[in-house]
Parts: C-alpha cells; structure tokens; sequence
C-alpha cells in the first residue's frame, strides 16, 4: 500500500474506532464478585418541578395541614385505607392501590435481573406511579398520588387473566357530594400495556386553568449488572408533530428538562431494555413535560430516572379521556405493533443512514435465522457468514486493488527514489503510472468505506437488542448480551480503566492482526500490523459478547478469503492497460495535463 492508501484506511479506522468509543460505557465494569447496586439506588424527581401554575395558599390556612395543602375538595382524602388489586396476565402481574390509584409494581413474566429475581420495573418502595396533578380552585396543587381513592372490589383481590380475557377496574376519588374524579383501568391479556380511562364528573367547579396532567414520575428501575452501561441506553421521549424529542441526563446533579406544547402522540422513558410510555388519544394531548437526572449508585455505579407528564385539557367539568400505558420490553416488534412510531426509542443508529439498515435488514434477517436455530450464538454466527456473502463482491474490489497496489509498490519506491529531490515531478511520474497501469488508490478504501454503514447498523442491532439479554452460547459465554469477560485484574489500566479482559474480544483482536498480517507488505507500514488491533481490542474489550463474536468470526471468515484470494491470484502479473477513448474517469481527469516524464 501506498500513502494514499494507508491515510484512507487510517482514516477509516479512527471514524469507526471513534464511533463505538462514543457508544461505549466510559466507567469500566465492575469486578465479578462486586456487583453494582441498580436496584435500589435511585433519588426521587420532584413533583413539584412539574410546571402547573400554583395560586398561593389561602393566609388563614398553612400547607402543614390537610385543610392548606388540599384545600376544602380533597383534605378528607388524605387518609384512609389502603387496598392492594392484583392483575396476573401471561405478561405480567401487576398491582393497583387505592392508595393514589396508583400502579404499584409491575413485574414481567419471563424476564430476570443479572442477579435472577424476576424484573420488577416499578420502585414500590415510592408508592407507585401513574397520578394527577392539577390546580384546584381553592388554589391548592393538587397530587393524587398522595389521596385515598374508593375501590369496589376487596383488599388483595386477584385478576387471573388468559387467552383473550380481559377486566376493567374503577377507582373513585369524590371531591364533593355531587362531583368526583373517576380512574377506570382496563387489562387485556396477551400484552404489555393496559388502557387507563380519566372521568371527570361535575368537576367544573373544582379544577381550574382548563388542564391537567398524567404523570409518571419516578422512572423505572434497573435490571442489569452494569448500571453504568444501562444508564448509557436510559433516556427520556416526547413524540409530538412527527418529530422526536430526546433528552439524556449525561451528567451527575444536573437535571435536563423539556417543556413541549402542541399535540403531543407519547411521553416516554426507558433504560437499557425496558420502557415506560403514555400514549393518549390522538388529538388530544395538548403538551407534554420530561425531565431527568442522573444520580450516583453504589460502587461507582449510576442511575438515570426520567419524570413525564402529559398535558391534557379540561374545557369543561364533565370530560373524559384515556391513555395507554406501556411498561414492557423494548423489542422492536411489540413496541412497533401500537402503530404509533414508539419503535422510535429503539437505538438503531443514525436516521436516514444506519437506522433504516438496521429496521428493514438487520433485525428482520436476525428473527428469521431464530425461526430455524433456536440457539442466538449459532444465529450470529450464521448472520456473520450470510453477511460476509453479501459483502463478497465489494471485498473482492478492494482485494483486488490492494494486490495491485502491491504490485506497482516496487516500481512506485524506484519512482521515488529517481526524484527524490524534485516531489513535484515524483508526484506527476506516480500518477502516470497508476494511469497507465490502471489502478485507482482510492478503490480499496472505497468498498470498506461503503460497508460501514452495515457495520454500524450492526453494532447497535447487537448492542441494543434484547434477543441476547442472557443468552447463552457455549464453553464460558453465558450472556450475549454483556462482555465475556475470563481475565479479571487486581487493578485497573490507567487512563483506560480495564479491570478485565474479554475473551471474544482478544480472540477478535489475534484475528484482526493476522487479517493485517496477510495484507500489509510494506516495510514502513509495520505499526499498522499492530496498532489497529490493539486499538480494536481496547475498545470492544467492554462491549457485549455477541457483537464480539459476530466480528470474530467475520475475521475468521476474511481471513479464509484473503487466503483464497492470494492464491488464486498469485500468479496474474500486472498488465498495462490500453487507454480508452471518450472516456472521462477518475484518474483520466487526473492524469490528462500532466506532462510525460522521460
């Protein structure tokens, strides 16, 4: 290879080396042995940074009472007691208190934390989530979440749901003899998300400034061994006029917010696998409130919760409204099948580029390999091959090229050598002989700068997809979804905080430096036998396992290919190449007014 060629593939290495390092957890792993506490390390948001306009306090009344803080309509709300509905469906079994009218817990069928309990995505330890808030018109904030509701049925009643049942649930919260505030949920087996339907009855005279909101404030809990990692997926959503909103809370203590008006389609928030999000009825949100901090959790651990709360109107005191509530897993064709663009929280890469490789080739030919092999590291292993075929016509360009390029080194390094003193003229005597020879340098960076799109749609298809989430392969590979780690080290590397070492991604590493090995003859392009590898190894060292193997074998796979190649092609010598006429290509442009040298 020559200089042009080598910047082009140098260049290529550090986009792509870049990229991922931007994608991956910046905080190592933890040791195995010491896991990091995601469960329970979590600060509450305040409900009072949700902005719905607070009147002052009547002077004869203080918030230290029932009276002052919930004024005449809801002070006798404040206390009663609590009643607990339990809801079991092949998804999930969840629970509703009187208490707020508030969904308790949720946990998942099916899914379990890194420590095996089953997934439960909801903190009971802050009561629960899904309340009200509104403005009374005694000038009081009033928060639902804190107000005993009247529920029928009894204290631990139980919901068996199967097949296509389904049952409803009314909760009352009375604000006078006459008016009241109605929370009737709706459960229907086979899915993650249930329907809440809002009832104001004569309210009209009790809730000011034509608004409330739907709120869900205390955003989800984490599941994964590694918060730091799971905090890099968590993020929160407004989907409003066709555009999405996102906001990360990046940076510890800060709180990010959003304040949306308009007509709003969903809020949302989710971690690594799991999301949250309040669809109401087209039409009739009017604005939407997400805000999130990021906090820190036990051994140098985080935590990202994200509050949302819609805003709906009230023109009138005897309305009604619903929303759908999604607490479920982020795979890409349930959240998909509401038919409200919710497949938007999935991390696919980028729009228009990457995601639309990702959405329409990757994850559809990833589910069908599954349909045949039930086993997700043989499914991987089957996509790195079908992809290696599918690539095999612009690797064989670049082969190609590069055998070229290998051979016209000699006479290039006699070129250089003859004007060593003159650049210009060694420059113009290299052009004529790619001319002449025709060989394009820039043709073998070409087909790998075309292939990254590819590898970037598969890096977050693997990264994200929660297929993998513990999946086990073979030998010591019992998670796909997190690094294979099989060294671990009494201390960690400065300045790049490895602690362990993963084993796919050392193996991925040996095969990148022979791959190397195989197509870089040149003496002063030695560091690039090594440098790349080691460079890739440090970066996919914390990355999950069943993108490491992925690479492995597409290594392997190239590796076999360059073998073939070289030795098909060992004895084609390199021909001149007659010039053609009419023709206004590349090099011709090139070359054209460049005079010929003797």
């Amino acid at each position: 290879m020559d200089k042009r060629s080598t910047f082009g593939f140098v260049l290529i290495g550090l986009v792509l080396i870049v990229w991922m390092w931007r994608q991956t957890p910046s905080t190592p792993v933890p040791h195995a042995g010491a896991p990091v506490d995601t469960i329970h390390a979590a600060d509450t948001i305040r409900r009072e940074s949700v902005p719905v306009q607070q009147p002052a306090p009547a002077p004869e009344e203080t918030t230290q009472t029932p009276q002052g803080q919930y004024g005449k309509y809801f002070a006798a709300r404040v206390s009663g007691a609590e009643k607990i509905l339990t809801v079991i469906t092949d998804q999930y079994v969840l629970e509703i208190s009187s208490k707020g009218g508030l969904v308790r817990t949720c946990q998942l069928n099916g899914f379990a934390t890194w420590d095996h309990h089953p997934v439960q995505l909801i903190d009971d330890d802050k009561g629960g989530d899904l309340s009200l808030l509104f403005t009374s018109a005694d000038g009081r904030l009033v928060d639902t979440r804190s107000l005993y509701f009247d529920l029928r049925e009894g204290a631990w009643t139980t919901y068996r749901l199967s097949g296509t049942d389904s049952v409803s649930v009314t909760l009352v919260l009375p604000s006078g003899e006459n008016s009241r505030l109605e929370k009737r949920f709706t459960f229907a087996n086979g899915r993650y998300s249930f329907d809440t339907e809002f009832r104001f009855v004569n309210m009209a005279g009790v809730i000011s400034n034509y608004e409330y909101q739907v709120v869900w404030e205390n955003g989800l809990r984490y599941a994964e061994y590694n918060s730091v990692d799971e905090s890099s997926f968590a993020m929160g959503y407004v989907y409003s006029g066709g555009e999405l909103t996102e906001i990360d809370a990046s940076k510890f203590g800060e709180v990010v917010k959003r304040d949306i008006n308009g007509s709003t389609d969903w809020v949302a928030a989710r971690n690594k696998y799991f999301a949250v999000a309040l669809l109401p009825e087209k039409g009739v949100c009017q604005g939407a409130y997400i805000e999130g901090i990021r906090t820190h959790a036990a051994n140098n651990g985080a935590k990202e919760d994200y509050s949302l709360a819609l805003k709906m109107p009230l023109k009138s005191g005897n309305e009604k409204a619903r929303v759908t509530v999604f607490l479920g897993p982020i795979d890409f064709d349930i959240v998909k099948s509401y038919g409200r663009n919710l497949q938007q929280i999935l991390s696919l890469g980028m729009a228009w580029i990457v995601r639309p490789i990702s959405e329409y080739v990757m994850i559809p030919l990833f589910h069908f390999l599954h349909l045949f092999i039930p086993n997700y590291g043989w499914v991987i292993i089957a996509f790195s091959v079908i992809i290696k075929i599918a690539l095999t016509p612009l690797t064989r360009t670049s082969m190609k090229s590069m055998k070229r390029m290998q051979a016209i080194t000699p006479m290039m390094n006699e070129v250089r050598e003859k004007y060593k003193d003159d650049p210009t003229k060694q420059n113009q005597a290299i052009m004529n002989l790619y001319k002449e020879y025709g060989v394009n340098p820039a043709s073998g960076c070409l087909p790998l700068l075309l292939q990254m799109p590819i590898l970037f749609a598969l890096y977050a298809v693997f990264r994200s997809s929660i297929a993998l989430r513990q999946a086990e392969f073979i030998l010591w590979i019992h998670d796909l979804s997190t690094p294979d780690f099989v060294v671990n080290l009494p201390f960690s590397i400065p300045f790049l905080g490895i602690t362990a070492f993963s084993g796919l991604a050392l193996a991925m590493g040996v095969t990148m430096f022979f791959q190397n090995k195989m197509t870089v003859t040149d003496p002063r392009q030695k560091a690039m036998v090594w440098m790349m590898p080691v460079m890739m190894t440090i970066i996919f060292n914390n990355l999950p396992s069943g993108l490491n193997l992925y690479y492995f074998v597409f290594n392997v796979l190239s590796i076999g290919q360059q073998m073939w190649f070289n030795k098909k092609g060992a004895d084609e010598p390199l021909r001149k190449v007659e010039p053609k006429k009419n023709k206004g290509g590349f090099m011709s442009r090139m070359t054209k007014d460049l005079p010929k040298l003797k």
